[in-house]
């Protein structure tokens, strides 16, 4: 069984002007993600900011989440490290917190082989019985999980189900699912292309555009489940301009300015994370408007 199908949401982690996590506001945004039909929460992502998350703070935002949720729809902890060690310990944290799933970046900068990963993955699943979804995005790892890899973790490693699929490489994506044979759940790492992974055995996507249109996002993947796979497109097509503009400089970048724009207050960047340029904030902002949305 699937830790969920439909669009799951990587969640921004809202910031005070201190500097510090702001629980309160992470608490709002939860709600108004279930009230948008959000079909699980991420936290600690590359959206969450997780890679300038202290230990305490990325274990503390874990514990928050999986206890505000309080089960109505499935948390998956963002527990992965460059570190066996460290990915093993916040993995067991978050086992211990009552999470739902883990989601595990595949380990960056020491870009490891093919049968390293196989060893770092096989490692953190048997310390733990929550299933696991693996991330593939060698654009920010420098390492790429191929599809081989893929199927032999999900083949012989119980707990590993998924992959959020972040390579932007159709073919890959094809390739895993040929591979696997339905074994799999394949999950869209990139908001532009949910249809596309969709239409070759996909469960659902864990979404970047989710936190500024939770319910438009799970009704892509809601209305392609159901058949209607021609107004699926459509809005996967509409959502193209904001989707780029959500992306026209590094991911959480663009997000965090566009809540902000809607009067969110989710606050500052982390360092090295800088405010968006100029000419970028005025893209996003006419995207924005033309996707509908209010800004504040």
């Amino acid at each position: 069984m699937s830790i969920f199908t439909g669009a799951g949401v990587a969640i921004v982690t809202p910031m005070k002007e201190n500097g510090e996590v702001n629980f309160e506001k992470l608490g709002e945004l939860l709600e108004e993600q279930i009230a948008g039909h959000t079909d699980a929460i991420i936290i600690c992502g590359t959206t969450g900011e997780s890679s300038t998350l202290t230990h305490e703070e990325h274990l503390e935002a874990i514990k928050y989440t999986v206890e505000k949720v309080n089960k109505r729809i499935p948390v998956i902890a963002g527990t992965g490290s460059n570190c066996t060690e460290t990915a093993i310990h916040l993995s067991k944290e978050a086992e211990r917190y009552g999470a739902d799933g883990l989601l595990l970046v595949s380990p960056y900068y020491n870009k490891a082989t093919q049968k390293g990963l196989i060893a770092h993955y096989t490692a953190i699943a048997e310390s733990v019985k929550l299933p696991i979804i693996l991330y593939n995005i060698a654009s920010r790892t420098g390492v790429n999980i191929q599809p081989e890899t893929i199927a032999y973790l999900v083949n012989h490693v119980e707990n590993i189900v998924g992959v959020k699929e972040a390579s932007g490489n159709i073919s890959q994506v094809a390739e895993i699912a040929a591979l696997t044979d339905g074994k799999c759940d394949i999950y869209s790492g990139n908001d532009d292309q949910i249809v596309p992974i969709l239409s070759l055995g996909g469960k659902g996507v864990i979404s970047v555009l989710s936190n500024v249109a939770p319910q438009y996002t799970h009704d892509i993947v809601a209305k392609y489940m159901e058949g209607n796979v021609k107004e699926s497109c459509q809005m996967q097509l509409k959502a193209l301009p904001l989707i780029h503009g959500l992306f026209c400089e590094v991911n959480p970048i663009p997000v965090k300015t566009a809540m902000n724009l809607m009067g969110k207050e989710v606050g500052p960047f982390r360092m090295p994370l800088s405010e968006m340029e100029d000419a970028h904030k005025e893209v996003l902002k006419n995207a924005m408007k033309d996707f509908g949305l209010k800004l504040a």
